[in-house]
């Protein structure tokens, strides 16, 4: 990022301030384009009548003839029949390839809300062609996304995935457990065979290093029943 230099353009002379691009994508100007990724699309949410999401994270690397792809496809477009009753609930993913394609698809097939949370990245991520009109963000900050995939989202699944799903996923265990989020959140592992071989939770206990009752945080479930079920009988969205 450029640091801004306001001799560079005497063409500049006259432009004001919020239209000046050089200095908006300067390294002065990051506090204001932060600023936009954090008002911008909360403004459109509410435009578009939405309060709640059900948050899905998962890997960009998932094709479509994996078991997980079609899990996630028949989870999210049940869930999307449950919104239809439901109509400030939205689906949401990180709008990307793989499972989040998959997310995106049962979605918009039920006629549900599909909101695409997309990170601007060089390789692996492009937002997918799943995502309802106006509910296509691109985010260029992970914090920011993250922001806005966590805020307004009463629900949250987490399918297989690698280092980002990984990220997400503690992140949201670790504002639950610090009561910075005081809802009590569903939160869905699915994939038993997938949870139980890459992470092994009752190790942390073992070791110390979480309490044993951390563990009731969040359920592995591997059907989209069990899932389903899980989700739509412990969501609150009474709470704002």
């Amino acid at each position: 990022m450029s640091k801004y230099n306001p001799k560079r353009r005497r063409s500049l002379r006259g432009t004001k301030a919020y239209n000046n691009k050089t200095f908006l994508n300067s390294t002065e100007g990051r506090s204001i384009r932060i600023q936009c990724e954090l008002e911008e699309p909360a403004v459109r949410l509410k435009r578009l009548g939405i309060d709640h999401l059900i948050t899905v994270f998962g890997s960009a690397r998932t094709a479509e003839e994996d078991r997980w792809y079609k899990d996630a496809y028949m989870l999210s477009y049940k869930l999307g029949e449950w919104c239809k009753n439901h109509s400030n609930v939205a689906i949401s993913s990180g709008g990307g390839p793989g499972i989040m394609e998959a997310v995106n698809r049962g979605a918009f097939d039920s006629g549900a809300k599909s909101v695409g949370m997309g990170i601007s990245l060089p390789f692996e991520q492009f937002n997918n062609d799943y995502l309802t009109s106006d509910l296509d963000f691109e985010f260029h900050y992970f914090f920011t996304r993250k922001y806005h995939c966590v805020y307004l989202a009463k629900a949250f699944v987490a399918m297989p995935g690698g280092v980002g799903t990984m990220d997400e996923l503690f992140e949201v265990l670790t504002l639950i457990q610090t009561q910075k989020l005081k809802l009590n959140v569903p939160i869905v592992l699915y994939g038993k065979e997938f949870w139980n071989s890459v992470v092994n939770f009752e190790k942390l206990v073992e070791f110390g290093t979480i309490s044993p009752e951390d563990l009731n945080l969040f359920k592995v479930c591997d059907s989209v029943d069990e899932a389903y079920e899980y989700i739509t009988k412990n969501i609150e969205l009474e709470y704002k």
